[in-house]
């Protein structure tokens, strides 16, 4: 009896639109992903390529949310690390295209050679879901002695946020005076 009367509470909840409060609550953000995405930089430059595997494991710090960090080597085109997609590790990247034909690892590679690294808006399957929504990624390059072209990269799954906004949270998370990290 009492599992019903949650349940309906959960129902009423929903009808009055909080239920969203707590779907907001399993969404990364934008600055989650950024800080998640330079610790792994800073976390791989420490621990050098013996930090891999770290990156590969579900039950990680590196998965939280509905979010990931994903690390890959573009210059030697292959996935490094994946926790979701672990079929995808050592294999080829750089011909993974998403439903309308862009090219990910390409725009990810290019993006995460800026100097703050950048973002890339691509169709993936959200964790969970099965089926394709928008993603954008935040790449950013690791600086890994005797390895070169290794990047790091998470994404938050909106549909409404644009790349402008995105930069602006980069751009403000990248000026120490305008933001505390997490």
């Amino acid at each position: 009896m009492r599992a019903v009367k949650r349940i309906g509470w959960i129902a009423v909840l929903a009808a009055c639109g909080l239920g969203r409060v707590a779907m907001a609550a399993e969404t990364a953000t934008p600055e989650e992903v950024i800080s998640k995405v330079r610790a792994a930089a800073s976390f791989l430059h420490n621990k050098g390529t013996s930090g891999y595997a770290d990156f590969n494991n579900r039950d990680s710090n590196w998965v939280w949310k509905d979010s990931y960090v994903f690390v890959y080597d573009c210059r030697q085109d292959r996935m490094i690390a994946h926790p979701m997609r672990p079929d995808l590790v050592g294999k080829p990247i750089m011909q993974i295209t998403d439903n309308s034909g862009k090219y990910i690892f390409k725009e990810l590679c290019d993006a995460g050679n800026e100097p703050h690294g950048g973002w890339v808006e691509y169709a993936w399957s959200k964790p969970g879901a099965g089926a394709l929504s928008r993603k954008i990624s935040y790449a950013l390059a690791a600086d890994i002695s005797f390895a070169s072209g290794i990047q790091v990269s998470a994404g938050v799954y909106d549909e409404l946020m644009t790349i402008p906004q995105l930069d602006a949270v980069l751009k403000k998370m990248s000026d120490p005076s305008r933001y505390q990290a997490l």
